[in-house]
Parts: C-alpha cells; structure tokens; sequence
C-alpha cells in the first residue's frame, strides 16, 4: 500500500442517512448521522436526512449541496444482509426497484437520468477508506454493486449533479447493516452495535478528508 497524499483541509462536509422504508421503523443510516460528531478534523459536519423516495432524494440532497457547498458528500444507506460496511465503487444508470419506494413509486429499468453515462465512479478515496475503517476495528469492503433501489439512485443523481454543475465536491457512498435491534427477528442475519458503525463512519469521513490520491491496495473480488 502506498502512503496516501494529503488532501487540504475542508470547511464542510455533508452527511446523510435515508428515513427507514420496507415497513422498518429504523434506518441505520439516520441513527449513525445522528450520533455523528459535529467536527471531524477541521471540518464541520452537517447531517441531512433524506426520504426514501426516487426522484426526491436527489432533489432534497442537491438542495442542501447548494446551501452549504460542502467539499465532501458522504452518502449512507441501509443494506440489511451485508455482514460489514461497505464502501461504494459506482453507481449504475438504472432504477430496478424490488419494492416501492416510500411514495409508492416502483420504477423497474428505467434510467436514474436518460441522458446520462452509464455510470460514475465514486470521487472519493475508496481503498483509503476502507483502511481506515478497518484499522478503527469495524469490518469493512469495497463493494462494486450500490443495488438498483433509491440508493444507487442517490448516488448516481448526487454525482450527475455534482458533474453538470461543475461543483469541486467529492462524494461517495457507504452502505451499512442492520442494526442489532433490526435482526432480533431475523436469526442468522449479520448486524452491527450503532456505536461500532458511528465509528468505523467517522473514521471514513476522516480518511477521505485527509486523502487527495487514494492508496493502491487490493480489495477485489473473485465472483
């Protein structure tokens, strides 16, 4: 692994976590920006919650990215089975929902924007972050699937706009299990303590903050 290049430090950084949605009455991703400190580093930290809804998601997060030009976005969502936090490496031009989203909207193959690429790749240091996460104790992976559901939608909208609007903000996305709580019903199912994904989060705000290029490191997979 090559020693990572510092970034300059950042006056803001939006974070945001969906409300639940699928008949849960918790979303992990609110919880863990709820618990987030208000400054990481040098940076302040502002939280945004965000509906679980196509279209409006983007619109609501496009809206804070206005407010506050924050130097980085960094995205959370709820992916109930994942056994660890998982850090996004793109985001797909496909809306496939398996279910409705919270305003009964149930888009299937249709495009996140028609006239838009294929797909972005996340501007944040990914591998960087995924160190971090796990050097502070909390299981971490690069993931190559963001799903097809509202937040792949997010991520895909927040870089198109990002992109179109010619913002300098880096944004990515980190997915993240179900809380204990959420699994009590679900024998077998991986969770996570919220105060061990509050800070293995902290600890990928921080990475991304403080790293310009990000490291070379392995974090394939074989299937």
């Amino acid at each position: 692994m090559k020693a990572h290049v510092r970034a300059r430090p950042a006056g803001h950084v939006l974070v945001t976590g969906f409300e639940p949605f699928g008949g849960e009455d918790t979303n992990p991703s609110w919880e863990i920006c709820r618990q987030l400190p208000a400054a990481i580093g040098r940076a302040r930290v502002h939280t945004l919650r965000v509906p679980t809804e196509f279209r409006r998601a983007i619109e609501v997060v496009a809206g804070d990215i206005e407010r506050l030009d924050p130097a980085l976005v960094i995205l959370l969502g709820q992916a109930g089975g994942r056994p660890c936090l998982s850090v996004e490496r793109v985001a797909i031009n496909v809306d496939d929902a398996r279910i409705a989203d919270n305003a009964g909207w149930q888009p299937v193959d249709e495009p996140v924007a028609p006239a838009g690429p294929a797909a972005y790749f996340a501007t944040v240091p990914i591998k960087a972050m995924t160190a971090a996460i796990r050097e502070a104790g909390v299981p971490a992976e690069v993931s190559n699937s963001a799903g097809t559901f509202v937040c792949n939608h997010l991520l895909y909208g927040v870089l198109h706009y990002l992109a179109a609007s010619g913002r300098a903000a880096r944004a990515g996305f980190i997915h993240v299990p179900w809380l204990e709580g959420q699994a009590v019903t679900r024998p077998g199912q991986p969770a996570m303590a919220l105060a061990t994904m509050v800070r293995g989060v902290e600890a990928a705000i921080a990475a991304a903050l403080e790293t310009a290029v990000d490291v070379k490191m392995a974090a394939g997979t074989l299937d």
